[in-house]
């Protein structure tokens, strides 16, 4: 039977150090950066009360941050790290070598805007500045889907099927400074979920033991595409892992939680909102006014953009009259969000043509409100009974 889970008050970055102390990694190097800050304080409370029996590495930097848990974790080692922003970026090259190693990290990124505008604020603009790089990149709602997927996030990172890194992002200060319930559990819980870990081999780098590591593919563009194409294999095995381990979360935890995507009263909705991060539990809220008022809209959370759900996106958004897109950050050179780029790619490979309009709002730190996504949705709703005529809506500035 399961056992009672302990429920505190937490925001969001300590329901992120709780956690990483339930996964007990063997080696975390963290360097401090708003609003990440309280995070890296408090695994360090963690491991100076005897709690997380863990080696802290003091780094100068985020970039020998992230050096540190690539060579940690390839020889064998369990590792977290977590940054913000200007931090992601100061780490792009171990980043990418983090990625293309193979290495089962997991790192959460707090979001916040980036270096070409001074704005300690938060939008999306950071972590989709790093979609590229090969990361399983998860994106959360509220402060207990951040413990639970760090949990989730080990399982996945560290399946021998997969071996990718893993980040786990949440909206800066709306989440990482957002206090709400939160439910601990049990440590045997977590050990029991991430038994399976134990079962499998890893490779790794031993004294007595040969194995290439950081290999140079100078000269051997055959070898370098070999291990992009498993590269993109093992994203893909990704999604259906998501799928199998979160059936697991829900008999071990008693939570369930959707696999890619989530959807919200879209069985008979012939609009779809699609969001992700903090402002979806907001739209949900919109889309029940809505109801009421007579409107058939529903709601579609993207919870993995990384690797990109466009299978199971095809068989939601086909057949709709029209689908408004909310994005928190601005794909610039297209003039659009990067949800609603990604989105009309998908639709694009699958053959489905339907009304799609983006609706930027929330940079900067600006609030998402329920009166800015209800505009959207009317926007959306127009749309589908007389098509597009602007595809772009920059909400804030109206």
């Amino acid at each position: 039977m399961r056992e009672n889970p302990r429920v505190k008050v937490c925001d969001g970055n300590k329901a992120a150090a709780y956690g990483v102390l339930l996964c007990k990694p063997d080696v975390i190097a963290i360097y401090p950066i708003t609003p990440q800050t309280p995070l890296a304080e408090q695994v360090s409370r963690f491991q100076s009360e005897g709690l997380l029996d863990s080696e802290i590495i003091e780094v100068e930097g985020e970039n020998s941050a992230m050096s540190s848990v690539i060579g940690a974790s390839a020889a064998g080692g369990r590792v977290f790290t977590a940054t913000s922003s200007w931090g992601l970026v100061f780490m792009y090259d171990a980043l990418l070598m983090a990625a293309g190693q193979r290495t089962p990290i997991v790192m959460v990124n707090v979001n916040r805007e980036t270096p070409h505008l001074m704005s300690v604020t938060f939008s999306r603009q950071d972590i989709m500045s790093v979609r590229d790089s090969g990361w399983i990149q998860i994106e959360l709602e509220n402060c207990q889907e951040i413990l639970d997927s760090i949990i989730m996030g080990y399982r996945l990172a560290e399946d021998p099927d997969i071996l990718l890194p893993v980040m786990v992002s949440y909206d800066g200060i709306y989440l990482s400074h957002f206090s709400e319930r939160v439910e601990i559990p049990h440590q045997r819980l977590v050990d029991r979920f991430l038994a399976p870990l134990l079962k499998s081999k890893r490779m790794k780098l031993s004294s007595g033991e040969s194995l290439s590591f950081f290999t140079s593919c100078t000269g051997r563009g055959d070898l370098l595409t070999e291990y992009r194409y498993k590269h993109c294999a093992a994203l893909e095995r990704a999604k259906v892992k998501l799928e199998d381990l979160r059936e697991d979360f829900k008999k071990i935890f008693g939570r369930e939680y959707s696999g890619a995507i989530e959807q919200y009263k879209t069985d008979d909705a012939d609009i779809l909102l699609v969001a992700m991060g903090s402002s979806v539990g907001t739209a949900r809220v919109v889309v029940d006014q809505k109801r009421k008022e007579g409107l058939k809209i529903g709601l579609v959370k993207i919870k993995m953009f990384r690797p990109f759900p466009s299978g199971g996106l095809y068989h939601v958004l086909k057949g709709r009259k029209a689908i408004g897109i909310l994005d928190r950050s601005v794909c610039l050179g297209w003039n659009c969000g990067h949800l609603y780029m990604e989105l009309a790619a998908a639709m694009g490979l699958n053959g489905l043509s339907v009304p799609m309009l983006n609706f930027i709002a929330g940079l900067g730190g600006l609030d998402i409100t329920l009166k800015k996504i209800g505009r959207a949705i009317d926007l959306t709703q127009k749309a589908g009974v007389e098509g597009v005529t602007d595809r772009v809506f920059w909400i804030d500035l109206e």
